[in-house]
């Protein structure tokens, strides 16, 4: 319940946002001057949340961070490899097929697609598998297959079970609140999955 308050409140608010952003640059060609926006003024006491397409949005908010913690080693910062886990995870999502077996105990997936999508699962998939593994109400493998991963989740709790099939693949790679973490870790030049 309280996802699906978060997800609609953030649904509105960036509805709000889009509104507000055509409303103040709905003038705006192809050469949109990113200079000028400092200088337009203050729209009333709203403030956009979202400075752009997903990845976009992550990198910049890494940033932000970064900028604002005084001890921020720059000499170690890597927001290329950051940028690189993020095309992944677009890739994943938008570019991968799942083919779903029900077991009896929960799922069976075997995600596949292109080349560079079956190279981007088999990095992504187990390094996830691991996180998901840390959760002991299911048991969780991953193994490479001949053209791409496959992902199996059971558990013995049939609530659990339930759980497992609403996810789906998509649903658990997804799932644990860990991504934002590694986001930082990675952008921190540190080993996000050693932990």
């Amino acid at each position: 319940m309280r996802l699906k308050v978060i997800l609609s409140a953030t649904a509105i608010l960036g509805g709000a946002a889009i509104a507000l952003a055509q409303t103040v640059h709905s003038d705006h060609g192809e050469a949109m001057d990113h200079a000028a926006h400092g200088q337009e003024g203050n729209v009333g006491s709203l403030t956009l949340t979202e400075p752009g397409q997903g990845a976009f949005a992550a990198l910049s908010e890494v940033v932000r961070v970064l900028e604002a913690d005084p001890e921020t080693d720059w000499s170690r910062v890597d927001l290329a490899g950051l940028r690189a886990h993020l095309v992944d995870m677009d890739r994943l999502v938008s570019d991968a097929v799942a083919t779903e077996t029900d077991l009896p105990n929960g799922l069976s997936m075997i995600a596949t697609g292109d080349a560079e999508t079956i190279v981007t699962l088999r990095r992504m998939v187990p390094a996830h598998a691991a996180q998901l593994a840390r959760d002991d109400r299911w048991t969780v493998g991953a193994a490479e297959v001949e053209n791409g991963v496959e992902l199996r989740v059971t558990s013995d709790d049939p609530a659990v079970v339930a759980r497992i099939k609403g996810l789906g693949f998509f649903g658990l790679m997804a799932s644990q609140d860990h991504h934002r973490e590694h986001h930082l870790m990675m952008a921190l030049g540190e080993d996000a999955h050693a932990h």
